[in-house]
């Protein structure tokens, strides 16, 4: 049979494939693909069973949150309604012991001692450093009462609750801890305890190195150590006044303590 083309007839070409550059036949996946998508795996997994936690338990999560919340609410309103009142009315009460503590120090009529009396028990209609130091406890004004009632004490010849109202004390101002331990070595002295009012005596010395409290304690600190027996360290003592407080009081008569002490 014959054949023939027609005129302009061609034929046509084969049809070029048309490749999708947004899709990619058979992908291979590497291992480090695999391990990316296991990983995702694992996250969806695990955020799963946070959820599931969270849904089960949220009574007992919310119940310690609220808990937190009550905590700090708390203390914010105790230091606020409770702590900063109790405070005010401390230092309110302790007002009238301070003006009949410092009357008893100025005292050039006598009285000290029943001044000393009101420090302790009060007047005015207010509380004296005792009840001010109990009912008080854990503020500032019930701090300082413990000092005001053991320098009363101590005055009054109450020896024994003197050195326990001032070991009460405590105070980051050198000069009143300083005064409070040598007054417990004032007191131990008073009881014959010389030992004790020795260690006290030092300790006041060595807290502070100004010209009023070091000379005047390392000068107690001298005399106790000598009636012990202990001229070494009584020797010691007068000496640090000789060489290093020659102007203060208690060098006066120094050069005749150390003779003792030699």
């Amino acid at each position: 049979m014959a054949t023939f083309n027609k005129r302009g007839y061609k034929a046509p070409k084969e049809k070029a494939e048309k490749l999708d550059n947004n899709y990619i036949e058979n992908v291979n996946v590497d291992e480090k693909d695999s391990a990316t998508a296991k990983a995702f795996d694992t996250l969806d997994q695990t955020a799963s069973r946070a959820e599931d936690f969270i849904a089960k338990n949220q009574k007992y999560i919310l119940g310690s949150l609220l808990a937190v919340v009550v905590v700090v609410v708390g203390y914010f309103a105790y230091e606020k309604f409770i702590a900063d009142p109790k405070e005010q009315e401390g230092a309110e009460e302790l007002f009238v012991a301070q003006q009949n503590f410092q009357k008893a120090v100025d005292d050039t009529a006598n009285k000290a001692d029943s001044l000393y009396n009101l420090v302790l028990k009060g007047s005015e209609g207010k509380f004296g450093a005792i009840k001010i130091a109990e009912e008080y406890s854990g503020t500032d004004a019930g701090n300082l009462a413990n000092y005001y009632a053991g320098i009363a004490y101590l005055n009054t010849g109450k020896y024994a609750e003197a050195i326990t109202s001032l070991e009460k004390f405590s105070s980051e101002d050198i000069m009143l801890s300083t005064l409070a331990k040598g007054a417990i070595g004032d007191a131990y002295a008073q009881q014959n305890k010389q030992k004790e009012a020795l260690d006290n005596y030092i300790k006041a010395a060595d807290a502070s190195q100004n010209n009023f409290t070091r000379p005047r304690y390392l000068l107690k600190a001298g005399k106790t150590a000598l009636a012990l027996g202990n001229k070494v360290d009584a020797l010691k003592y007068f000496t640090d006044i000789k060489d290093n407080f020659e102007t203060s009081p208690e060098a006066q008569q120094i050069d005749a303590l150390i003779g003792l002490a030699q």
